[in-house]
């Protein structure tokens, strides 16, 4: 199905991704450049009354991210996207992202899709929601 044949409240294709693991964290550490210790050193997140370590928040926004380009393939564009941190993902943790069609114009021949997105972990927690814009 083509982005200009989806309306107003269809659901987008989900993406459930595989367990975070703790070697993805490190590894997702070096790539971003974001090495804080509660992304990797178990006892200094723990030091700091989080339980344990937390994936970081960028890396949920790409899982959602991987979801609408997914969604939008070589046919369409991503034009924004943008979301808030309002949860925690942890190590063992399964994210499934899931967006829905909020609002549809169409714009000279083109078709404007202002979508919700969001990722939930397996035991319920909304770790990223927001919202973001396709053409097709």
């Amino acid at each position: 199905m083509e982005l200009r044949d989806f309306q107003v409240g269809d659901r987008l294709p989900t993406l459930t991704k595989p367990p975070v693991t703790k070697t993805q964290l490190v590894m997702y550490s070096g790539a971003s450049g974001d090495f804080n210790p509660i992304h990797t050193v178990e006892e200094f997140a723990q030091s700091v009354g989080l339980g344990g370590v937390i994936a970081h928040g960028m890396l949920t926004m790409a899982f959602a991210g991987q979801m609408l380009t997914d969604w939008i393939g070589t046919a369409g564009e991503l034009g924004q996207f943008q979301v808030r941190f309002t949860g925690m993902v942890r190590p063992g943790d399964i994210v499934t992202c899931e967006g829905v069609v909020r609002e549809r114009i169409n714009e000279n021949e083109r078709t404007k899709l202002t979508v919700s997105v969001r990722a939930v972990t397996d035991k319920g927690v909304e770790a990223v929601s927001g919202t973001a814009i396709a053409w097709g």
